[in-house]
């Protein structure tokens, strides 16, 4: 089983991913499970979602630890949280941001910088890197295909909106396989 979380604030997008993430593994014929975790419902609150991915039906329900994969949506979280607390070894993280600064990085841990807000503002005209985050995890992490990923926001938005996330998706995904060609 492969666990994800993934750290934003609310609003910015962060259960919409887990929910994609899940719908294009579940179009591949696995099994996920995809829920969020927050405090305080407000408008830019942290906020977690997390995802879990296997072969097999999936029956744990509590949050997750220690997580294989990381996807940090909003890097002004890493101030206040530590968002490697109990990461794998062998884990990857998927940061928006364009270059790293200093991130407590953990030994063990592959950590990737992706302009996901630059690159999003391009495609919608303002930030909205999650999406682009998401697209750069698939070409990184391999756990899901850019196809799975379009169908599935082809099922949740109408046209319009789903060929720009299909668009800021293509964008992550190309910025991660050019940059850090594995």
């Amino acid at each position: 089983m492969k666990e994800i979380s993934i750290h934003a604030r609310a609003g910015q997008g962060a259960i919409t991913v887990a929910a994609l993430l899940g719908t294009a593994v579940f179009l591949e014929g696995r099994y996920a499970l995809a829920f969020p975790h927050f405090g305080a419902a407000r408008m830019g609150a942290p906020m977690n979602s997390f995802v879990r991915i296997n072969e097999r039906p999936i029956r744990i329900r509590s949050q997750i630890y220690e997580p294989d994969y990381i996807l940090v949506v909003d890097s002004t979280l890493m101030r206040g949280f530590n968002v490697f607390q109990g990461m794998k070894k062998g884990g990857a993280a998927y940061i928006n941001q364009p270059e790293l600064k200093a991130a407590p990085v953990q030994e063990g841990i592959k950590v990737y910088s992706i302009p996901g807000d630059e690159l999003s503002s391009k495609i919608f005209g303002k930030p909205m890197g999650n999406t682009v985050l998401l697209g750069a995890f698939s070409a990184g992490s391999g756990e899901v295909a850019l196809e799975s990923l379009e169908k599935a926001v082809e099922e949740k938005f109408p046209e319009k909106i789903a060929r720009l996330n299909k668009e800021a998706f293509r964008e992550g995904h190309n910025y991660f396989t050019e940059k850090y060609a594995l």
